[in-house]
């Protein structure tokens, strides 16, 4: 795939690039590592351990507030795309790097923060919700925002039909382009009705109904695709807010883009609830990704 086409997939895929995979070799070794820690860099990991002190001290279990906390700490991070690594043919890495984020590896690490009190807790949470049954591998990546809701144990609810009776269902073959190609090549295809709420029917009645700490994702026409890009709900004193990596030149960061002028420019919303009980379904299974892993060493980008 040439440089355009591959520019081109990482603005459709989540408005950020955050699906598009590294070109780097293949390290055998990376495949299993046993017994290898998670690596991050130095900023990455005093950030984290900042974050975790979050929950204890507020001893909140109020998902809206505690993702408007998480998610604050992050305004004005550099936005940066190919965050994570792996392809159908290119071992996947797991990644943990706060230097640079992309809209949705941004989502994966508040819910995973949110869950977490320590760093392993952090880790095994992460591992979850980034791949299904917490099998780090390309196949079993979270590449589109509705597999939170859809895909294996739900990492989330999608609740677009429940907020509006005038919600739009719309069949889809996700990572299948219009002309029978694919997005991400070795990805098989998902069916998936989409439902989203048409921007036009976007009022205060609805806002009403949204909650704090929604994960919102922008709805797209295009085949084989949910969404082009994704953010959080937050209500502020200046009113709400798409709390969200924007990848546009002007912007480049972590911001607060006004809700309402946001979304009446796109075609519409998907909305995901984050579930009450993820964090003790994903503690069942603690113990099988925490071995997973320390069996994948994750490398973050060289600076510059």
């Amino acid at each position: 795939m040439n440089k355009t086409a591959m520019l081109l997939l990482a603005s459709l895929l989540s408005g950020c690039a955050s699906q598009v995979p590294a070109q780097q070799p293949v390290d055998a070794n990376a495949l299993v590592q046993q017994h290898s820690p998670v690596q991050m860099d130095a900023q990455t990991a005093n950030k984290l351990k900042a974050l975790l002190k979050i929950q204890p001290s507020r001893g909140s279990n109020d998902i809206g507030q505690m993702n408007d906390l998480i998610s604050r700490e992050f305004l004005h991070t550099p936005y940066a795309a190919n965050r994570l690594h792996g392809s159908a043919t290119l071992a996947e890495k797991l990644v943990v790097d706060f230097r640079g984020l992309d809209c949705f590896t941004y989502l994966d690490y508040v819910e995973a923060l949110r869950q977490s009190s320590d760093e392993a807790g952090f880790i095994n949470n992460l591992v979850q919700i980034r791949y299904v049954n917490g099998d780090i591998n390309f196949l079993n990546r979270r590449h589109f925002f509705t597999d939170w809701a859809h895909a294996g144990q739900p990492m989330a609810e999608d609740v677009t039909a429940q907020l509006s009776a005038n919600a739009v269902t719309v069949a889809k073959r996700l990572n299948q382009k219009a002309d029978g190609g694919r997005y991400l090549p070795g990805l098989p295809v998902a069916e998936r009705d989409i439902t989203y709420i048409p921007s036009a029917l976007i009022d205060q009645h609805l806002l009403s109904h949204l909650q704090t700490g929604d994960y919102i994702g922008i709805y797209t026409h295009l085949s084989g695709l949910d969404v082009t890009h994704t953010g959080l709900f937050i209500q502020t004193a200046q009113g709400p807010v798409l709390r969200n990596a924007s990848s546009k030149k002007d912007q480049g960061a972590v911001i607060d883009s006004p809700f309402m002028e946001y979304v009446h420019n796109v075609p519409g919303i998907v909305v995901l609830r984050a579930r009450q009980d993820s964090q003790a379904g994903q503690a069942a299974s603690a113990a099988k990704t925490g071995t997973q892993a320390l069996q994948h060493q994750a490398r973050s980008p060289a600076q510059g």
